[in-house]
């Protein structure tokens, strides 16, 4: 594990964790940059060597390669990324097509949050990412799909969820236009979500309730 690159001062500060192309991250780093999110990205982690770090060396933002064990130990894997993480103080732990199981310590409880392309609880769980989960929508016959914000929890898209997009499934979709109508709707309600973090309008009950103050989506649907 290796950290690399300059640490910015800002406002709220936030890490990002990924394993692929990374656009999620990109997306997320353009916006605080032009100022429609008020957050800044304070770190990067990547489960491995990929192309998404090519942002993160773009706009200067220091990053860590945690690379997943084999065999895959989750608790020594979290260890590591957690370790990682703690260097840059992150507020909030931002999932962007990270790709593995990581089990968060108390510190960041009800702070760390995940994507997934389609309404939860359907569509979710271990294996179902990106065109995977489109194939499946369109399988299934449903008429609408979406995105889901949830918290991390110890299982595959299954935490509390925070906020939703719905998108209708049109006759003629194949996956690849699906896709794209559903990854539309994930550039802007994940940076609406993160907002509500960073202006300190969220908070998470005992019983794990989400209670935004203020919830307001928009052109979306919770």
């Amino acid at each position: 594990m290796a950290a690399h690159g300059p640490t910015k001062a800002a406002a709220y500060p936030i890490a990002v964790l990924i394993s692929g192309s990374g656009s999620t991250l990109r997306n997320i780093l353009e916006r605080c940059a032009d100022g429609r999110l008020q957050a800044r990205v304070a770190g990067v982690v990547a489960s491995r060597d990929c192309s998404g770090l090519d942002h993160a060396r773009e706009f200067g933002v220091p990053y860590a390669v945690v690379p997943r064990p084999k065999p895959f130990d989750v608790h020594s894997f979290s260890a590591q990324v957690t370790a990682a993480l703690r260097q840059w103080a992150p507020e909030l732990l931002v999932f962007g097509g990270f790709l593995s199981m990581y089990l968060a310590p108390r510190e960041y409880a009800g702070r760390v949050l995940n994507i997934h392309p389609a309404l939860l609880p359907a569509h979710g769980g271990e294996g179902m990412y990106g065109d995977k989960v489109h194939e499946a929508v369109l399988a299934s016959g449903a008429r609408v799909s979406g995105c889901t914000v949830h918290l991390v929890d110890a299982h595959y898209d299954h935490g509390p969820i925070v906020a939703q997009r719905v998108v209708p499934v049109l006759d003629g979709d194949d996956v690849h236009s699906l896709g794209e109508r559903v990854r539309k709707a994930e550039r802007e309600l994940y940076p609406t979500v993160i907002s509500w973090y960073a202006s300190g309008r969220v908070s998470v009950g005992a019983d794990g309730r989400i209670t935004v103050a203020g919830r307001d989506l928009r052109a979306g649907t919770t």
